[in-house]
């Protein structure tokens, strides 16, 4: 709770206008849109496959419930903070106000993962989409030109590089240098496009639907079984079996395609460019995360009833949707071409958002002497952190060049849903040690559902496995490391402090 930075300060801020500040040219609308634009994308069309094929089969739909939940308490939560603090920078500049510095630089940290790690993950998934589309044309991509040196075809062929998702990453980020109400309108486009494209999908997919790829809804987890009735202690069930399909399986998979609903908490990191931001950001939030819960239950039991869950792990690994179109959707080759297009535009809208969250987040960390002042300088006429976005496409052009994208997928999972752990908390935290300040909207059920939200987290955090806690705590070591290194001689707060006590 030391070194907490004043609401009065963030208010002010929230208030500046002019040179060096960022533009307010979004209205409810355009949040709406931009929510929905950074959730549906590599979450629903590459992730849901995944977790049918690996851990939770056709109840990866329980899994999409089960992970909606989270999210939407999360979203109750967020919704209150956003509209309490319209300002940049998201969960860091919550968790600063509430649970002080340290807290907000795990966050600010943390959130490089999902923001900058979530973008590599996305366009690793366009290139994927790329090459289906390619193959359709008699083209195609040579596999070490599409994939990462740690990957092997199964003919034997090495990755080199990933030259499509570097592309998308350098074009986008150049697109958000123009400007946040051009890449909002671009981003609108998009959003109608792709929304059209899945429930096209739901509504031709539907008579497709083969009732024995349904069966058994939940697959059976033999270790799981063995564990209830005794034979099978508890360490060693969640050691070897846990998540391999039955109950565990679809708490694994929630973890899995919880990935599908990361972005409604991007729309937050927009606040200092929303017109009206007390009344705006809650619509923005909460709307886009309730229309894409719905479309994400039907579409994964239509993807999981055209085709059997078993075959997303082998032949209908990449590009599952189209595999699914062209093999058991007769006279609608069609729809595959348009839904790769359509995919490829809708990728590019999460990268997009992605990416502006992560510029935002680091712009308010900047302002705070957290990470060093480039982050923070604005064009002079277009009014975006440019050289913030320049650094980040190094990095996110990194990330998605040469790591695969099942890798950073699982890596950006952990990192949000550590954060949304944190959001909750902290708004509990904020009703008792800042009750009287003015909220535009409120979580209900206080503190009993921001508790059950941080609970679901937990949950998720702990069914995408060990492997992700230790690049969960490898990362935030590394951030301790810098923040110990810089961030505690620059921190403007800390600096106020000093002062104050002279």
């Amino acid at each position: 709770m030391k070194f907490r930075k004043p609401l009065g300060i963030l208010m002010k801020e929230a208030e500046e206008t002019g040179e060096g500040t960022l533009r307010r040219t979004l209205g409810a609308g355009n949040l709406v849109a931009l929510g929905i634009g950074a959730i549906i994308g590599a979450g629903l069309f590459v992730r849901t496959a995944a977790a049918a094929a690996d851990h939770a089969g056709p109840s990866v739909t329980l899994s999409f419930i089960l992970a909606a939940v989270g999210c939407g308490l999360a979203g109750l939560c967020y919704a209150e903070f956003a509209s309490m603090i319209p300002i940049a920078g998201s969960a860091y500049t919550y968790s600063y106000a509430t649970m002080g510095e340290v807290i907000a630089w795990v966050i600010g940290w943390d959130l490089v993962l999902e923001y900058a790690v979530g973008a590599a993950t996305v366009s690793i998934a366009w290139s994927e989409y790329l090459n289906k589309l390619l193959e359709t044309f008699g083209l195609s991509i040579p596999y070490e030109l599409c994939h990462s040196p740690f990957q092997v075809s199964p003919d034997g062929v090495n990755g080199i590089i990933n030259l499509p998702a570097l592309f998308i990453v350098i074009l986008l980020s150049l697109v958000l240098i123009r400007g946040t109400k051009e890449s909002a309108n671009v981003n609108g486009i998009i959003v109608i496009l792709k929304v059209a494209i899945v429930i096209a999908f739901i509504l031709l997919g539907w008579s497709y639907i083969n009732p024995v790829n349904h069966t058994p809804y939940i697959p059976v987890n033999v270790g799981e079984q063995e564990m209830i009735a005794g034979k099978k202690g508890f360490l060693d069930y969640f050691e070897n079996d846990f998540g391999k399909f039955g109950m565990s399986g679809i708490i694994s998979g929630a973890g899995v395609v919880f990935f599908a609903f990361i972005g409604f908490d991007a729309v937050s990191t927009a606040a200092q460019e929303a017109k009206n931001p007390k009344r705006d950001m809650p619509i923005g939030i909460l709307v886009s995360l309730v229309i894409c819960t719905v479309l994400y239950v039907l579409f994964s039991h239509v993807l999981t009833g055209v085709a059997n869950y078993n075959e997303f792990a082998s032949a209908g690994k990449e590009a599952s949707v189209a595999f699914a179109i062209e093999n058991y959707m007769p006279g609608y080759e069609w729809l595959s071409i348009l839904i790769t297009v359509a995919i490829l535009a809708g990728f590019s809208s999460v990268i997009l958002v992605m990416l502006l969250g992560q510029s935002r987040v680091f712009f308010s960390m900047s302002k705070d002497g957290l990470v060093p002042k480039i982050f923070s300088e604005v064009h002079p006429k277009y009014q975006t952190p440019y050289k913030s976005n320049l650094i980040f496409l190094v990095f996110v052009g990194l990330f998605a060049a040469f790591v695969p994208g099942d890798v950073v997928g699982d890596m950006t999972s952990i990192g949000t849903l550590f954060a949304f752990v944190l959001v909750c908390i902290g708004v509990i935290v904020m009703r008792r040690t800042d009750p009287h300040t003015p909220r535009a909207f409120k979580t209900p059920g206080m503190p009993y559902l921001p508790i059950i939200g941080a609970v679901a987290c937990l949950l998720m955090m702990v069914g995408l496995g060990k492997h992700n806690w230790e690049r969960l705590i490898i990362w935030m070591a590394l951030g301790f490391v810098i923040y110990f290194a810089y961030s505690v001689k620059h921190s403007i707060v800390r600096k106020q402090s000093r002062k104050d006590r002279q």
